[in-house]
């Protein structure tokens, strides 16, 4: 049941929804991929200002975050950038709340594929299209404005709150872990990651991985004088494939076994050489591989170390020993505790919204929840919007979906607080 105050939050929701949208045009607007996120920043903002919401910054560069043991170092500078958190009743001595999005984006090359420029979004048969919409701008949008809602149409808002937005979740989870070490964790965090209106459970371990190989260069006159780093480096991908494998083999952890194939490895990115009729003497592999949830990091790494020399072993050592580096997630994974408060009052506004149970999501990826759970031992989920094509082409967000998640949030804002 709905109580009269929450009516007029939901019917707040509603006469907000525009500027919901709005919001998440002037976001996706700014391609904040990873080095450009000022923008993006810049307006979330000024939107958090028109809203009468105070804003801090949180930098990147705080030499406490890179003394953090979940902290991961990395190769571009940190210099001027930061993360924005908007705390409300910061003093208050009441369970504090934390909505956390993220506003960093995968680029979008090959641009020339998408309908329209990924940057200019647009609307078509109830979606909204550009990069970033769903991953994870509009879920952004809606939480900021379901706080704004219950602050005009609600019960007042005096617990602790705070709105968190940050970058570098989609390369090192370092953005989140800054507001988490600078005290910003809370005692739960919900995040609108673009998993539709259900409550997520569980997320493995991933990792980010290097490989180079060093080859010998030669003139194609005589192919047989150089060693060729690219072909040497394809050669390498079956071993990888059979870690995939084998880390996909039964019998696994539950509730992970109920997944044919929750470990997904990605070839992501690969450089080499320097000219057509020259034997190429160096390659780069960039890659992703997930890992069961209850295995450590450390021991995912030791495990690519070991597949990578193996192959080369294997190979007959053709060219100097590849060299195995870690240049971003090294996320553990972890299951959410589904019998948390926060949880057990999410599903409760939902049954009370839809008139149904929510369903639970297993997910084969990573988010931010890793930085409250492991950098803090937060409880926290995610619950968001329905997109599709996430990292891909014409990526869109289901509009209606958008509202839901809208007054979700700002009912359990209400209740948050009630209870």
């Amino acid at each position: 049941m709905l109580s009269d105050s929450e009516k007029r939050v939901l019917e707040r929701c509603d006469s907000l929804f525009d500027k919901t949208l709005e919001m998440t045009r002037d976001l996706v607007g700014q391609y904040s991929v990873l080095g450009n996120e000022h923008g993006a920043l810049e307006t979330m903002a000024s939107w958090l200002r028109r809203l009468g919401l105070p804003v801090e910054q949180v930098p990147m560069d705080d030499p406490d975050l890179s003394r953090n043991p979940h902290h991961v170092a990395v190769e571009w500078s940190n210099q001027g950038r930061y993360n924005l958190v908007s705390r409300l009743n910061p003093d208050a001595r009441r369970p504090h709340l934390v909505l956390n999005g993220h506003l960093d984006v995968v680029p979008a090359e090959p641009t020339d594929m998408w309908t329209r420029p990924p940057w200019e979004p647009w609307e078509r048969d109830g979606w909204l299209y550009g990069r970033g919409v769903g991953d994870m701008k509009a879920g952004i949008a809606a939480t900021v404005m379901a706080v704004h809602a219950v602050r005009e149409a609600g019960p007042s808002i005096d617990f602790p709150l705070t709105l968190q937005t940050v970058i570098e979740e989609e390369c090192t989870g370092n953005g989140a872990l800054a507001c988490v070490n600078r005290g910003h964790a809370g005692d739960f965090v919900l995040i609108p990651e673009p998993f539709g209106a259900q409550i997520y459970a569980g997320q493995i371990g991933v990792l980010r991985f290097r490989v180079r190989v060093y080859g010998e260069p030669a003139h194609v006159l005589d192919t047989t004088a150089g060693s060729n780093a690219i072909e040497y480096l394809q050669q390498l991908i079956p071993g990888l494939k059979a870690l995939e494998a084998e880390l996909n083999e039964s019998p696994r952890t539950p509730p992970y076994d109920a997944l044919e194939h929750p470990f997904n490895l990605n070839i992501g990115r690969i450089e080499g050489g320097n000219w057509a009729s020259s034997v190429p003497a160096h390659a780069i592999l960039e890659g992703r591989i997930g890992f069961p949830f209850d295995m450590p990091p450390e021991t995912a790494m030791e495990k690519m170390r070991e597949c990578v020399a193996n192959s080369h072993a294997e190979l007959g050592g053709q060219v100097e020993p590849p060299q195995v580096d870690f240049h971003g997630f090294r996320s553990r994974g972890h299951l959410v505790d589904l019998d948390s408060r926060g949880v057990r009052l999410l599903t409760q506004c939902h049954r009370s919204l839809t008139g149904e149970e929510p369903e639970h999501y297993l997910s084969t990826c990573t988010t931010d929840l890793h930085a409250f759970h492991v950098g803090a031992g937060v409880a926290g989920t995610c619950y968001g919007p329905v997109a599709e094509r996430i990292h891909g082409v014409d990526e869109c967000v289901d509009i209606e979906s958008i509202r839901h998640v809208l007054k979700a949030y700002a009912l359990f804002l209400c209740r948050w607080g009630s209870q």
